[in-house]
């Protein structure tokens, strides 16, 4: 290694439980902001409004979809406008985060936001929208939220199926920032601490999904894994489920929790230094991979891409769209043949299995 170049984001980040109200109201007064767009899906409205009652709310936008589709950015844009607002709010999961990004990179305006699930979105300078069937996605220091106050208390209504699948989504950030294209030590130490706390609470919360404790640590991993993801870039793993979610508009989280061991699968034999990462972040030196599928046996999250609703036709398109999004610096050579094997394994809920080398990469980047 003869350099390394890793860029971080500056932000502040408040953790904290049951003090949510408490904490956002300090921080909305400590930006002097006067005119408060709220954003926050309409499931989640009741939360917002008490959680911004003290709060100079000019508006609440509530048409929150996932994969953020143009028209809704368009609409959230408008909203910000009609009401001059100063300050984008918002509470909620990765699609609420995103709607507000996508206000905040037309007009400037900064972001607070209060996540309510483990989606990581609140970390990351990345943007996307999806407009006829493709997402697009981007980088751009506007859309990073200011401030973000965690609190812990605000997942304990979260069902055990959406916590696991987005503590999955959060593990993903984790495990592809391990070959992403700018990835480097920092993003990796980052990464190996992160699965750890999510590999340790993950199992608590389906045990016990009020252990608040659980939550919190959930919460440290998700944060961690998202600034690792935001310092290393997309990787093959965040590039099928990019492109799967917004061509099919499948659940994202359990989209994450269904394409990632099939990708881990397939980069892991080419990439001995995330495997040694994974290693350490499960404690299992011998098989890493094995422990990912034992800690799944332990989660039960979705398992297959039809229960999600991706159609078996749709699988030769699904692969040409993936094929050309796959990073260069992907620590293996894909094959049409391999992804093609891959999304029919992960459609199918087949047992995700180890793919044998045929094409290696000649040396490592270690960006």
């Amino acid at each position: 290694m003869t350099q390394v170049v890793y860029e971080s984001w500056g932000q502040r980040v408040v953790f904290g439980s049951g003090t949510a109200r408490e904490d956002v109201a300090a921080e909305v007064a400590g930006l002097g902001a006067r005119r408060v767009l709220v954003i926050a899906a309409e499931d989640e409205r009741a939360l917002a409004e008490d959680i911004c009652k003290d709060l100079p709310v000019v508006a609440t936008f509530s048409a929150v979809r996932p994969h953020v589709p143009a028209e809704v950015a368009q609409a959230v844009r408008a909203a910000a406008r009609e009401h001059a607002a100063d300050l984008l709010l918002s509470v909620g999961g990765g699609s609420t985060t995103g709607t507000a990004k996508a206000a905040a990179l037309t007009t400037g305006l900064p972001i607070l936001a209060v996540p309510t699930t483990y989606a990581g979105s609140e970390a990351t300078p990345v943007w996307g929208l999806t407009e006829e069937g493709h997402k697009r996605t981007g980088v751009d220091p506007k859309v990073l939220p200011r401030i973000v106050v965690y609190d812990a208390t605000l997942m304990l209504s979260l069902p055990t199926r959406l916590s696991v699948t987005s503590g999955l989504n959060a593990l993903a950030h984790c495990v592809d920032a391990w070959w992403a294209p700018r990835h480097n030590p920092i993003s990796s130490a980052l990464a190996v601490e992160g699965v750890r706390s999510l590999a340790s609470a993950l199992p608590r919360i389906v045990a016990d999904g009020q252990d608040v404790a659980a939550r919190r640590e959930i919460l440290f991993g998700t944060y961690l894994g998202a600034v690792a993801f935001a310092g290393a870039g997309s990787g093959l793993h965040h590039k099928v489920c990019h492109v799967l979610g917004g061509a099919y508009d499948l659940e994202h989280a359990a989209l994450h929790s269904v394409v990632l061991p099939h990708v881990v699968g397939l980069n892991l034999p080419a990439a001995p230094e995330a495997a040694r990462h994974l290693a350490a972040a499960l404690d299992e030196r011998t098989d890493p991979f094995g422990a990912l599928l034992a800690l799944y046996a332990q989660l039960e999250p979705p398992r297959s891409l039809s229960e999600l609703g991706l159609a078996e036709k749709e699988l030769d398109r699904a692969c040409d769209l993936v094929m050309a999004q796959i990073p260069d610096t992907n620590p293996r050579r894909v094959t049409h043949g391999e992804m093609r094997e891959l999304l029919g394994r992960a459609r199918r809920g087949d047992t995700p299995v180890p793919i044998p080398l045929t094409s290696p990469r000649t040396e490592e980047h270690p960006r």
